[in-house]
């Protein structure tokens, strides 16, 4: 038995008092093989730990990404209309923001939507303090479904950004729907920039995934401490590993989270038993080509007006037009 207890198989057998985190991680336990959201890495000690990820060594996208960004600065800025809002999907740190709002001044709000609201509101005071002409206006929200933009930019032309290769955290059908809930959002005349890691050596891969600090294992291992914390778990962290690797079959970098020993773990009340060398799927990082990410762009109503690379062919950062 994997649950032992009350069995837990889905979401129509958890109590409606249960928060959504409870409700996601119950079932992700009670699943074979084990699994859970990679939205909840994004805690306040999960923000701070991807931030440090972003400046190790092997982890090349956040300095490949902001170089395209900077290099095609001016470009943006040509796209944005004078009184747009940005909105940002996922927003997490304001690094690259910052290009995007130093280039484009005539920008008159910007939405930063994320799921963790403490790191959120804290970016949203410094770059409050940065671009005092700026209206920021914070949405703590899961922007893998709808949400409502606040009242002030009502009428405003929007453009959505969604940097950082975040979109290859999602399958594909997954990402489709994303693509389609944000031009729900955005509406028909919107533009969304949209930044995704490409495929390449898988040396390269596995080393962004595995650096040498042992940064991406403490992030992959928050979420345990998390769920303990949150959700009143006993997990060991001393008896999970982590393991991430390309592969190759799925066009994806996958982490798990391995149990180092038989054991049984327990969350609200639901006792789980892990195998020795069981694995908790925590993360999928699909890599694209840039054909391949046009049509899944097509299959989700968005057209490819703009493809930039950077000269390594490591990453593209790409400007989407809904079609009519």
């Amino acid at each position: 038995m994997i649950v032992t207890a009350r069995a837990v198989v889905s979401r129509d057998d958890l109590p409606d008092s249960l928060s959504p985190f409870a409700r996601d991680v119950l079932e992700g336990l009670a699943a074979r093989p084990k699994q859970l959201s990679p939205k909840y890495f994004y805690d306040e000690t999960g923000s701070v730990l991807f931030e440090k990820i972003t400046e190790t060594a092997e982890y090349y996208p956040t300095r490949t990404e902001r170089q395209i960004l900077e290099d095609h600065a001016a470009d943006i800025a040509a796209l944005i209309p004078d009184g747009a809002a940005l909105v940002e999907f996922g927003s997490g740190s304001s690094a690259k923001t910052r290009v995007v709002l130093d280039a484009a001044r005539q920008l008159a709000a910007y939405v930063p939507v994320d799921i963790s609201g403490d790191f959120l509101n804290g970016e949203a005071v410094r770059l409050k303090a940065d671009f005092p002409n700026l209206e920021i206006l914070p949405v703590a929200a899961d922007f893998t479904q709808e949400f409502p933009l606040p009242a002030e930019i009502a009428g405003a032309p929007l453009v959505g950004f969604f940097p950082g290769s975040t979109i290859g955290n999602f399958d594909p059908h997954d990402a489709c729907a994303f693509l389609r809930n944000a031009r729900r959002i955005l509406g028909s005349e919107a533009k969304l920039i949209v930044g995704f890691d490409l495929e390449k050596d898988s040396k390269i891969l596995n080393a962004a995934y595995n650096d040498a600090a042992g940064v991406t294992a403490a992030f992959n291992l928050n979420v345990l401490a998390r769920i303990n914390r949150e959700l009143g778990g006993n997990f060991d962290l001393d008896s999970f590993d982590h393991h991430a690797f390309y592969n190759r079959e799925k066009h994806r970098i996958e982490m798990h989270l391995a149990s180092l020993k038989r054991q049984k773990v327990k969350v609200c009340g639901e006792t789980f038993e892990f195998r020795a060398g069981e694995t908790i799927h925590t993360e999928n990082s699909f890599k694209y080509t840039v054909a391949s990410f046009a049509a899944l762009a097509r299959g989700a109503g968005w057209s490819v007006d703009t493809v930039w690379t950077d000269a390594n062919l490591y990453f593209s950062v790409q400007v989407l037009s809904p079609v009519s």
